[in-house]
């Protein structure tokens, strides 16, 4: 069943606890600068989309947890090192 915050974001995100058992099984996939300068470019493309993705999917958890968690959009996006407006466009009701 989907909760009110998934509804909103617009889509059914996975639990903190899979997010780390993704992070732990991907560790050794992790891109750094050093590998970006040498070995196949496409694959390090690849690579790095991949990360971002999940970036993108613990984000919006870490956000809607904070979020439930009484934390401000203001806050929020202090944090992330944008504007508020930005985090709310991205994560607020639509």
């Amino acid at each position: 069943m989907s909760t009110r915050v998934d509804m909103v974001i617009g889509a059914r995100l996975p639990s903190v606890r899979q997010l780390e058992l993704t992070t732990v099984s991907k560790e050794e996939d992790a891109v750094t600068v050093a590998a970006a300068e040498s070995g196949d470019p496409m694959e390090t493309l690849r690579r790095i989309a991949a990360q971002r993705r999940e970036l993108d999917r613990a984000e919006a958890v870490a956000v809607r947890r904070a979020r439930v968690g009484g934390a401000s959009w203001a806050f929020i996006a202090t944090l992330l090192g944008v504007t508020r407006q930005a985090v709310h466009k991205r994560y607020g009701r639509r």
